[in-house]
């Protein structure tokens, strides 16, 4: 069991600093507004359990998974519903279907769910920055606190710009006339001081906890936020160097079980960098709903795309449109183990000693209606499935990974290969080949030098280890392709063999006899930056809007 006292130590008096922390931001618009009074500014900083209740509502979401109740930090949490607005999957309630489809707009909820909350979440890192000096308490603790929320800050305002380009910005606490007036600051600008933040952050943070700090930020962890963002800002050098020196700590380890490190059975593994804590029945996740099956009480919320399916190699380590291996009519056999893993598949994946049936004519269908209407594509996400787990599927106490080992390893060779590193046997064993070689996985190692080659494998293996982690759309984003990916026709399970698709009825498939899911026509030049909420414009004519919306 945890013992994390971000999660829980202080849940009995969190709603008391909730309402203090929010007691003013009941107006229209959604940026921090002097969220302390007097009384509370002067009686509440004192001692070192203020300064952690306070620490506690820096961790702790605004929203969840809900669409009016987003929050970057949330989504950092539950990062996966963002893979459904992307070419791994879509979701089954349609609460992100406008980022991908071309209507995004000014007056789209989610967008105007998560600008705001992301903002109130700000709030409670500023608020907490500004106040804890004022604490009295050793020094070192302090100066440790305030980094942690320097890097979560830090995080917030990386989304906010990486996806809105020139935002509000503000370190301070801002009257409600002050919030209404402010204008968006230059996205360079915003990266700078994110940048600056996290590397002046970074000493002051310990580089393991004991176990009563678990889920707190470590060393690692910022380490590993910063070299997002430089890889965002292409400064390869510099993002190469900082995940050299996570691999330098010679914390984290490449786990030989990859389900396991999904699952509440694997959540303190050394390849967790750092994880979004839960808590059953008391800090939960709904995850377990968008991944369990109907048998299980499931909503089978989110269905993966067969494009992604289609980018698990073989097990002799050629993708599909080279393997001997493949059988277009049995495309599900000898591939790579993590397929199984993170996929459910009909007729294959065994949950809970039973087998999964999504074929559309089968009887077996749980919830016929669901395979003949749009959210539906046949297969499951099964990565976070856990078979051990008895309770209530919304409040799910396993934590979820957001940044792991693999990852940084991953992205440690693409710096190498972008900043003009020699690419060398050495380098590969190093990197993806460690990936790869996963005692339970225990793919072919990769053995190609070239840049220009390497960067394809090196793309389709993120997307396969990575899959619904949350960062395909970030990677499709920085990349800059996800007008070429996210623009077309995208499909779910094989239904029925090439032969018979022509005069196949349950469902729509194409030509390879693949169920039709849907089309997305992403706009190259309008949706890589998404709108300024109409809502916040109307009570700020300084807010200016992105072009095409």
């Amino acid at each position: 069991m945890k013992k994390l006292n971000i999660s829980h130590k202080f849940a009995s008096v969190w709603v008391f600093f909730t309402m203090l922390v929010s007691g003013c931001l009941t107006g229209c618009v959604n940026l921090d507004k002097d969220p302390l009074d007097s009384l509370s500014t002067g009686t509440f900083w004192k001692t070192e359990s203020d300064a952690m209740l306070g620490l506690t509502g820096v961790y702790k979401v605004v929203g969840g998974l809900s669409q009016q109740n987003w929050d970057l930090w949330s989504q950092l949490a539950c990062l996966y519903l963002f893979e459904a607005t992307t070419d791994n999957g879509f979701e089954k309630d349609n609460h992100v279907t406008d980022f991908n489809n071309g209507s995004l707009a000014s007056t789209y909820s989610p967008v105007s769910g998560l600008w705001a909350n992301t903002y109130t979440h700000i709030s409670r890192c500023n608020n907490f920055i500004n106040n804890i000096d004022a604490v009295q308490m050793n020094s070192g603790k302090s100066a440790e606190m305030k980094s942690e929320a320097r890097v979560i800050r830090a995080y917030d305002y990386f989304h906010l710009a990486f996806y809105w380009g020139d935002v509000p910005f503000t370190t301070q606490i801002l009257t409600v006339n002050e919030a209404n007036s402010i204008s968006r600051t230059a996205k360079s600008e915003v990266m700078d001081f994110v940048i600056k933040e996290l590397q002046e952050s970074i000493p002051q943070l310990p580089a393991t906890r004991p176990d009563d700090e678990y889920g707190r930020i470590t060393k690692g962890g910022a380490l590993a936020i910063l070299g997002r963002v430089l890889m965002a800002e292409k400064r390869w050098a510099e993002a190469r160097d900082v995940y050299k020196q996570i691999m330098d700590l010679n914390i984290y380890i490449i786990a030989p079980n990859f389900k396991e490190i999904f699952i509440e059975k694997g959540e303190t593994s050394k390849e967790h960098i750092l994880v979004s804590v839960r808590m059953q029945d008391l800090y939960g996740t709904p995850m377990l709903r968008g991944c369990h099956g109907f048998d299980y009480g499931g909503y089978h919320w989110f269905s993966p795309y067969n494009e992604l399916i289609e980018e698990f190699e073989c097990i002799d380590g050629k993708p599909v449109t080279e393997s001997p291996l493949y059988d277009p009519e049995n495309p599900y056999e000898n591939r790579d183990p993590r397929l199984y893993i993170s996929i459910g598949i009909n007729g294959l994946t065994v949950f809970k000693n039973k087998l999964y049936i999504s074929h559309p004519d089968s009887s077996a269908v749980k919830y016929q209606d669901q395979v003949t209407r749009r959210p539906w594509s046949g297969y499951l996400l099964h990565k976070f499935s856990d078979g051990d787990y008895a309770g209530d599927i919304t409040q799910y106490g396993g934590d979820f990974p957001m940044i792991r080992y693999a990852e940084v390893l991953l992205s440690y060779l693409e710096s190498c290969i972008e900043s003009g590193v020699p690419i060398t046997q050495d380098l590969l064993d190093a990197t993806i080949n460690k990936v790869r070689g996963r005692e339970e996985i225990q793919m072919p190692p990769v053995t190609e030098t070239d840049p220009v080659k390497l960067t394809v494998i090196l793309r389709r293996e993120r997307r396969v280890e990575l899959a619904w982690e949350g960062l395909r759309l970030y990677d499709l984003f920085r990349w800059r392709i996800a007008h070429d990916k996210l623009k077309g026709t995208f499909t779910g399970m094989k239904v029925c063999p090439a032969s018979e698709a022509a005069n196949y009825k349950t469902v729509k498939v194409d030509a390879k006899g693949y169920y039709f899911c849907e089309e997305t026509y992403f706009r190259e030049n309008v949706d890589y930056l998404w709108p300024v909420p109409q809502s916040e414009r109307d009570v700020n004519p300084n807010l200016t809007q992105n072009p095409g919306y």
